[in-house]
């Protein structure tokens, strides 16, 4: 609300048979707000902008602590640090890998979030009963779905969302808007399956913005939001009779749920019977949206059930300070490292196989394709002066290419940015699992397997040096600048949340990079205070092990006969010379020193790449 949000909360313990979450001082915007919600189904009900969401994320722990001050109590103890992932929290936007089936989904779930001690075989009994008991029997081997793969239904998948997060049987449960997206009847279905698990003691909390009748009459406590302030809280069937006390009386066959809105909004025909005397006792008929929040404030103060329930929390909170800022939050796991290793390499590594968009097999054709081009451009270069000028503009060419075709990694964290934030939080798996697992599977393959690919099909259609230890020195270093600038791409992208963004400062990046990589500046002829960026540039080193693996050795003047030919000052007999032009040194530790240099700027792009990872903003 861009002021200080203060918050104390009692909530109930995820694992105790009675849970009963009091909120208790929840300031936001300075208002203090008071509340209790017992096991059943709570509704935060409020327009767009009200604040039910920051509010949700205050009760469910994932608001930014910083900010906020106060205590925060599981029946009468502290609330514990790592309580975001001992109870349930579904987002509102539902964050499932969709090239996954719905049962690939809950086992990836129970697997990480279920203790060690439970069995293999009882994870998988646990997610079989809950595939039948939400209802999801017949699509459980079904894919989720995504843009490019056609899935389940909006209702299933929000069942597969709900179901992911019940499997470790939390007696907390929160969901952030469970009707978006959905028909009015899906959402009615999703809704009876909610108040289904309350009726079995769970304490389900969501927010929601305009729920029908049939939806309505399923709450079991109603909160009103307005503004960051509230202007309702108690018994969800009590509240029209208590705006019919303070003279906003519902029409008949309304929805109450419309009718709150409107109400808040100042749309409702009920003004008509509200009349708000101002400091000169005028009435007031038609009231500013400003005025009608204040006087729904200062009536709910005024209210019986307000008062009690201040009382009650009074009594809990004698003798606390309640102005302390909250402790830090954790997040722990039930699983070891090399276990959420294993399950986070097999999705991701599934996820590449079966996405459309980085299908490994895609990606072949496309490099296949695109070698047998160049292949076909530069085929069979002669040893004469054409074929220098052959030689290094297919070297710089395929140095070029590996750099660019990086860029498809900058989609790696940013299209999973949601869901990795999510399971984050929840308690999945640590960041470095998450990150070993991104690198690992990217580095395999979409750079090593199509750079060996290319490299066996344009090195020998264009027939470069034919020995043994050139070809296998060609293919190393087109992977190490493939993999060093994979990892720039990663450093760049892993903290942005757009992709053509991304593209955008890689592509420059890139750029500035080929011009200092030796062919279209001669970089011994670069001025001073210029030439340092050369030692920043992927392809310099890339394309320079290239030329000393290609060229040393060769001989371009064979063809020429004539003495006016071989003084012609422009000639280059020896790829020694040529080297020597382009200011390379063309000794055997001057090949290794590029790879060691690739070597180095990718190691530090990619701690980079995880230190970014590691602090971006993970909390509202």
């Amino acid at each position: 609300q861009g002021s200080e949000l203060n918050c104390h909360v009692i909530c109930a313990d995820p694992f105790l048979k009675k849970k009963k979450i009091i909120i208790m001082g929840l300031i936001i915007v300075k208002i203090i707000e008071f509340g209790i919600m017992a096991p059943g189904l709570n509704a935060i009900l409020g327009p767009t902008g009200g604040g039910k969401s920051s509010f949700l994320d205050v009760l469910a722990a994932r608001k930014d602590p910083s900010g906020l001050s106060g205590e925060v109590l599981i029946n009468g103890a502290p609330q514990p640090p790592n309580f975001k992932c001992l109870s349930g929290y579904v987002v509102q936007d539902d964050v499932v890998m969709g090239t996954l089936t719905v049962r690939e989904n809950l086992r990836f779930s129970a697997a990480l979030r279920l203790p060690s001690s439970v069995s293999q075989k009882e994870k998988d009994a646990r997610v079989s009963n809950f595939i039948k008991e939400l209802g999801l029997t017949k699509v459980a081997d079904s894919k989720v779905g995504t843009q490019m793969i056609r899935g389940i239904s909006g209702g299933e998948r929000k069942r597969t969302a709900i179901g992911m997060e019940l499997i470790m049987e939390p007696s907390v449960l929160f969901l952030d808007e469970p009707t978006t997206g959905l028909d009015a009847s899906t959402a009615h279905s999703v809704l009876l399956l909610l108040k289904r698990m309350a009726s079995q003691g769970r304490t389900i909390i969501l927010s929601i913005h305009q729920p029908r009748y049939s939806i309505y009459r399923l709450f079991d406590t109603l909160t009103l939001l307005v503004s960051g302030k509230q202007v309702y809280h108690g018994p969800a069937q009590s509240a029209l009779d208590y705006f019919a006390n303070i003279g906003y009386a519902c029409e008949a066959h309304n929805n109450p749920a419309d009718f709150f809105l409107d109400v808040i909004n100042g749309d409702s025909t009920a003004f008509s019977l509200a009349k708000i005397q101002n400091s000169e006792g005028t009435s007031i008929v038609h009231p500013s949206r400003k005025s009608i929040e204040e006087r729904l404030v200062e009536e709910y103060r005024k209210c019986t059930q307000y008062q009690e329930t201040k009382t009650v929390l009074e009594n809990i909170m004698q003798g606390r300070d309640y102005t302390k800022k909250p402790k830090s939050r954790t997040i722990t796991y039930n699983s070891s490292f090399f276990l959420q290793l294993h399950w986070v390499l097999k999705r991701t590594f599934r996820n590449l196989m079966l996405n459309p968009q980085t299908s490994i097999a895609q990606v072949v054709f496309f490099i296949t394709f695109l070698a047998l081009v160049v292949g076909a451009i530069f085929f069979k270069v002669k040893d004469d002066q054409s074929g220098i000028q052959n030689r290094m503009g297919a070297l710089f060419f395929i140095t070029t290419n590996q750099c660019f075709s990086t860029v498809s990694a900058a989609e790696l964290f940013i299209t999973e940015r949601k869901l990795f934030v999510h399971e984050y939080i929840s308690g999945y798996y640590r960041i470095s699992v998450y990150f070993l697992s991104k690198i690992t599977s990217d580095i395999l393959t979409m750079r090593t397997v199509p750079a060996l690919i290319f490299c066996c099909i344009v090195y020998f259609m264009i027939g470069l040096k034919k020995t043994a230890a050139a070809f296998f020195i060609f293919t190393f270093t087109v992977m190490m600048v493939s993999y060093t600038a994979t990892a720039m791409t990663m450093a760049i992208s892993a903290d942005q949340t757009v992709v053509a963004l991304a593209n955008l400062f890689m592509t420059i990046t890139f750029v500035f990079m080929m011009i200092f990589s030796g062919l279209l500046v001669n970089l011994p002829s670069v001025m001073n205070w210029l030439a340092w960026l050369k030692y920043f540039s992927i392809p310099r080193y890339g394309l320079a092990a290239l030329e000393i693996n290609e060229f040393t050795g060769l001989y371009f003047c064979g063809n020429l006969t004539s003495v006016s030919q071989m003084s012609n000052c422009t000639v280059i007999c020896t790829g020694e010379q040529f080297l020597t032009y382009q200011g390379i040194e063309y000794s055997t530790w001057a090949l290794w020193q590029n790879h060691v240099a690739l070597a180095v700027m990718g190691v530090i792009f990619l701690i980079i790449a995880y230190l970014k990872l590691r602090f971006i903003k993970k909390f509202t």
